[in-house]
């Protein structure tokens, strides 16, 4: 039980090397923080719809992807504002354009793995979104 914490080593084990498994997988507390804010982001299904419109369309502007995703222009333009602040997309202004991209890469990984199936899910996520705010 060697990557058992001090404060925890008293404590009777089942399985000793599966418990060093799953603390090994946990990983650092920093990395945990991390991943859950990505899920957070995800977790929203207004969000998710959005990323998945930027993430297969983009560079895309703010009113395309309101007309893609049913969403309207100011909720659009509100996800962005979190979705930059985050890392997640970044803009890129072409005149009077601004057109949005998908900038990290774990985030484009996660939504890959969706398939397109869910990009399916997320357009009727997007009706329920427009409704509630």
């Amino acid at each position: 039980m060697h990557l058992v914490p001090e404060e925890r080593a008293h404590r009777r084990t089942i399985d000793e090397h599966t418990v060093c498994d799953a603390i090994e997988g946990i990983g650092d507390a920093a990395r945990v923080a991390e991943w859950s804010a990505r899920f957070a982001l995800l977790g929203e299904p207004g969000r998710l719809t959005l990323l998945l419109a930027v993430h297969h369309g983009g560079p895309i502007a703010v009113t395309d992807l309101a007309i893609a995703t049913g969403i309207s222009d100011t909720a659009v333009s509100q996800m962005l504002r979190l979705l930059r602040a985050s890392g997640t997309v970044t803009p890129d202004k072409d005149g009077r354009v601004v057109r949005y991209r998908l900038t990290d890469a774990r985030t484009a990984a996660l939504l890959d793995s969706l398939g397109s199936s869910a990009v399916k899910t997320a357009g009727v996520g997007a009706e329920s979104a427009t409704a509630h705010g």
